[in-house]
């Protein structure tokens, strides 16, 4: 004798199998439509001093501000249709004279959460702003 669980158990695991593929198939989609760029555009903000700035970060050539050597690995945007998002994956080491090179951070930046996946370091902060895709601009 096979034990069937009860109508009401089985509408609820077929439900919950559906809201799974759903879930699934939203996140495969939400993925494949993001936009790899060649290049971040950076903010970063001395505390000593006070002053903010912007940058241009073409993808895998480092660049330097004070004691800190950015590279920004990949940085992904969204279609124009879809909310906006940009997020870029940096390494960021610090190169202090006479001591070895220290890696502060390595991750995702999201311009819409700067505060989410924070670089944490006494005398920079540095976030991301924008992805460009300068390729595409100079076909247009």
């Amino acid at each position: 004798m096979k034990l069937q669980p009860p109508d009401s158990d089985r509408h609820l695991l077929c439900a919950a199998s559906s809201l799974a593929l759903c879930m699934i198939l939203f996140a495969s989609h939400a993925v494949a439509s993001e936009i790899a760029t060649d290049s971040a555009v950076l903010g970063w903000l001395d505390k000593v001093t006070g002053r903010v700035n912007t940058l241009e970060a073409w993808v895998d050539e480092p660049i330097q501000i004070g004691t800190l050597s950015i590279s920004v690995k990949t940085c992904m945007t969204r279609p124009p249709e879809e909310t906006p998002e940009n997020a870029a994956f940096i390494v960021i080491w610090e190169n202090k004279p006479e001591q070895n090179v220290n890696e502060l951070f390595s991750g995702w930046m999201f311009a819409s959460s700067p505060a989410l996946s924070a670089m944490d370091h006494p005398v920079y902060d540095v976030w991301v702003l924008d992805c460009k895709d300068r390729r595409r601009s100079t076909l247009e």
